[in-house]
C-alpha cells in the first residue's frame, strides 16, 4: 500500500487548507486511515483518525473543532479540511492507514502500519 499526500503550501493564520491522501489499492477503502504532523525539532503528533466506515473519528484537542477528517472510499483518498490555521499548526503532515479494527489507541504511531510522505504545511503569523 502506497499513500500519496497532497495539498500543502503557505498560508496565513486564520486561512484554510484541505489535504488529501489517496492510496494506490482500493482495498484501502476498509483501512482506518490517520493524519499526523511533525513540526521540526519535534517528535510526529497525532492529528486525526477515521474508521473505514465513515462513522467513527477522533481528533487531538489542539485541532478539535478546527479541523475535520473525511473519507471517499470511491476515490481511496482521507482528506484533512483545516480552517483557523495557527502559526504553531506549521509542520510536515502525513497520512497513514492500518488494516485492523477502530480502536482507542490510534493516537500512537506504532498502530499504523503504512505511512506516506509528507507534505509541507505553513502558517505564516
Amino acid at each position: 500500500v502506497q499513500l500519496q499526500a497532497s495539498g500543502g503550501g503557505l498560508v496565513q493564520a486564520g486561512g484554510s487548507l484541505r489535504l488529501s491522501c489517496t492510496a494506490s489499492v482500493r482495498i484501502i477503502s476498509s483501512y482506518v486511515m490517520g493524519w499526523f504532523r511533525q513540526a521540526p525539532g519535534k517528535e510526529r503528533e497525532f492529528v486525526a483518525a477515521i474508521s473505514w466506515s465513515d462513522v467513527s473519528t477522533y481528533y487531538s484537542d489542539s485541532v478539535k473543532g478546527r479541523f475535520t477528517i473525511s473519507r471517499d472510499n470511491a476515490k481511496a483518498t482521507v482528506y484533512l479540511q483545516m480552517n483557523s490555521l495557527k502559526a504553531e499548526d506549521t509542520a510536515v503532515y502525513v497520512c497513514a492507514a492500518d488494516w485492523r479494527a477502530w480502536r482507542t489507541s490510534l493516537m500512537n504511531v506504532a498502530e499504523y502500519a503504512y505511512w506516506g510522505q509528507g507534505t509541507l504545511v505553513t502558517v505564516s503569523s
